[in-house]
């Protein structure tokens, strides 16, 4: 059975689903989703690439940074990272190679966990991360409710749609109200949760969390001024229908989006909110840093970041979620209004958003960047270095679309200011 047809069978015993749903099962379903199929649509000949793909640099920039953070935590005997979504693994492979050269003590610290949902992801970082894995010092967060557990992430209960909220803690479910559009219908979401990979024991030791190009990547509804997008099926061919807004989809304009105008589309990122509170909650003392692409709300006022939604396919982007389902990446600009928001709503302090031109230049900017030069030999593989670094740093590439949500709680604001990482943020 095709994905196509799983999800056509869906529509036919639930009704019109949400196009969250239809996200989720595209993305996530536990044997045909994009992500859970195989590996191979990562990277420079896949469909898509991270900033890891581009050079080791980016991972070691940040080790240097964790290991920056490390001291600030009074550099504690152990720490963790913890990286959500890592994918196959590059940039735990760079960050942690990259720190046992050049910091040793906090190599010593460090205990690297990787929340993954994947089967085929979690076995690629096995192969990735091998020598890592054989010394106990990286290995995979525990993860509960998976798909592959339940048979599906979301299960279908009776009258309402139900969906996150955000305010439960971390590992229960959560539930918003509204309507398919025909009859009445809900659902329970079911999203998979991870524990930190430290023993209950060792609880209270500070974690660093990192996240990148996570959050984009998360389920969205779809609203327009018609209502909450719905997908339904007739002869083959995927139907778009429209259904109310729930309480919390128009909560969620209201507080952190805009209302959509005449024929536009405006994403809302409930799973997302969920998932950074769960994060977020995580931590008892440490940083997260999160790395995406996305928008705050006054961009959205100023008239921009208006209906993102977007298929990537061989490195083709396409505005049509439908033509392949579990072949195309479907991913979503992440509103860093509302993450920031759900992030303090945990008693964590986030400090203002900057580009990732403005914390790799921060980070980078005492050794002139000498993490990316060290092994050129000869004056054509710096050229070549200094290219990819360049696609990095600067507007034209990753550096201005890419921004920086960093968080902290049990840290002083000021001190997390003197961070090399955020020296250029303070600067005109």
């Amino acid at each position: 059975m095709t994905l196509r047809q799983v999800i056509e069978q869906e529509i036919r015993e639930r009704g019109p689903i949400p196009f969250s749903r239809y996200m989720e099962l595209c993305l996530y379903h536990p044997e045909l989703g994009y992500y859970s199929r195989h590996a191979e649509q990562f990277g420079k000949a896949g469909d898509f690439y991270t900033s890891s793909d581009v050079h080791a640099v980016f991972g070691r920039l940040l080790a240097r940074q964790f290991e920056e953070i490390w001291q600030l935590l009074g550099s504690p005997e152990r720490i963790e990272v913890l990286e959500v979504g890592p994918g196959r693994g590059l940039f735990a492979q760079d960050a942690l190679d990259w720190s046992e050269k050049k910091f040793p003590h906090f190599f010593r610290a460090l205990c690297y966990s990787l929340a993954e949902n994947s089967p085929a992801l979690r076995q690629r970082l096995q192969s990735t991360l091998r020598r890592h894995f054989a010394s106990g010092k990286a290995s995979l967060a525990p993860i509960s409710a998976t798909p592959s557990e339940t048979g599906k992430s979301t299960l279908w209960t009776g009258d309402a749609w139900k969906g996150s909220t955000g305010k439960n803690a971390p590992g229960e479910l959560d539930t918003y109200e509204g309507t398919t559009g025909k009859g009445t219908t809900s659902v329970v979401a079911k999203w998979p949760s991870f524990g930190r990979a430290l023993a209950p024991g060792v609880r209270c030791e500070p974690v660093i969390i990192f996240a990148n190009e996570f959050f984009d990547a998360l389920p969205v509804e779809v609203v327009s001024s018609q209502g909450a997008l719905r997908i339904s099926a007739e002869k083959g061919h995927f139907v778009e229908t429209w259904a109310p807004l729930s309480s919390k989809e128009m909560d969620f304009l209201d507080r952190y989006s805009v209302h959509p105008e005449g024929d536009e589309r405006i994403e809302v990122p409930l799973i997302a909110q969920q998932s950074m509170t769960r994060i977020a909650s995580c931590m008892e003392r440490g940083i997260l840093v999160a790395i995406d692409y996305g928008y705050t709300r006054q961009e959205q006022l100023a008239g921009r970041h208006r209906g993102t939604l977007t298929a990537f396919r061989q490195h083709s982007v396409s505005a049509n979620p439908y033509e392949a389902p579990g072949e195309q990446d479907i991913t979503a600009h992440v509103n860093f209004t509302a993450l920031a928001a759900a992030a303090e709503q945990t008693a964590v302090y986030v400090h203002p958003l900057l580009t990732q031109s403005q914390f790799l230049m921060g980070i980078g900017e005492a050794n002139q960047f000498a993490d990316a030069f060290e092994e050129c030999r000869l004056p054509q593989e710096r050229a070549k270095v200094a290219l990819q670094l360049k696609h990095l740093v600067t507007p034209s590439g990753m550096g201005e679309s890419f921004h920086v949500l960093l968080a902290a709680k049990g840290v002083d604001a000021k001190d997390l200011a003197g961070l090399s990482g955020l020296s250029f943020a303070s600067r005109p």
